[in-house]
């Protein structure tokens, strides 16, 4: 019998990787595989609007609004505005996927940080979570969190064990793991995942992205989420249907499903 209570907290079943086989995946083989609840998380406008619609399909789906830093450029002078009325479905539940992502170089490091204040500022004023996307860029992400103090996820945690235990002293911030740590040689998400309490801890697949092993660099989808709760179980030593349960409770919390 497969686990049950799954809460993939985020995916892109937007995505054109899924054009091929996405109605069977999200209306028969996720459900039949212990998939209780997906969050979409939206990078860039259309995409938004395309997972509202796959929210509004499939009853244990829900999804976000946000622009993603490598999707700010060219945007209309009304994005802030779409972003707020995208907010207003009562399935979006989050603003995200947001954030600074500096692995091609800090060029527009100044926007990125527009941005994600604007953005953040909007999740506040809508009472609502920030799905957070940080990438290479540690040190301006702990400054504005510290700073604006939100209430979110740390989307495919990667950070260091230190990194986790200063961005825990933010009362509502939690942190996702992805298939990452299934990963050879990986280090840091391990140790960071040891020092973190369970009740701050959600799992991920970021499908159709970052496939665990043994599928990895094939195209991900919610049922692979089982190889990244085996090892994040053994790291926590709990069995792997406890930990499954309390992730889900976990996301339910933050996203007040």
């Amino acid at each position: 019998m497969p686990y049950q209570n799954i809460f993939d907290t985020h995916a892109h079943y937007a995505s054109q990787r899924f054009d091929n086989g996405r109605e069977e995946l999200l209306k028969k083989i996720l459900p039949e595989n212990g998939i209780r609840y997906i969050m979409l998380a939206g990078v860039e406008l259309p995409d938004c609007y395309q997972s509202a619609e796959l929210a509004r399909k499939y009853n244990y789906i829900y999804c976000s609004a946000g622009i993603h830093p490598s999707y700010i450029q060219n945007l209309p002078d009304n994005w802030l505005e779409q972003l707020r009325e995208l907010a207003k479905y009562e399935k979006c539940k989050a603003i995200g996927e947001i954030g600074l992502d500096y692995y091609r170089g800090k060029a527009d490091a100044d926007m990125q940080k527009q941005f994600l204040i604007s953005q953040i500022l909007l999740a506040k004023e809508l009472d609502l979570p920030v799905i957070f996307h940080f990438r290479d860029a540690t040190g301006d992400a702990v400054e504005i969190l510290r700073q604006y103090q939100p209430r979110g996820i740390l989307h495919c945690f990667n950070g260091s064990a230190e990194t986790a235990k200063e961005l825990l002293k933010i009362p509502d911030l939690y942190f996702s793991f992805s298939g990452v740590i299934t990963y050879a040689n990986v280090r840091k998400p391990l140790e960071a995942l040891a020092v973190l309490p369970m009740e701050r801890i959600l799992i991920e697949t970021d499908s159709p992205y970052l496939a665990p092993e043994p599928f990895r660099k094939r195209r991900c989808d919610s049922t692979m989420i089982t190889l990244t709760a085996e090892k994040a179980s053994a790291v926590k030593q709990i069995p792997v249907q406890n930990f499954i349960t309390i992730c889900c409770e976990n996301a339910c919390r933050i996203f007040r499903i």
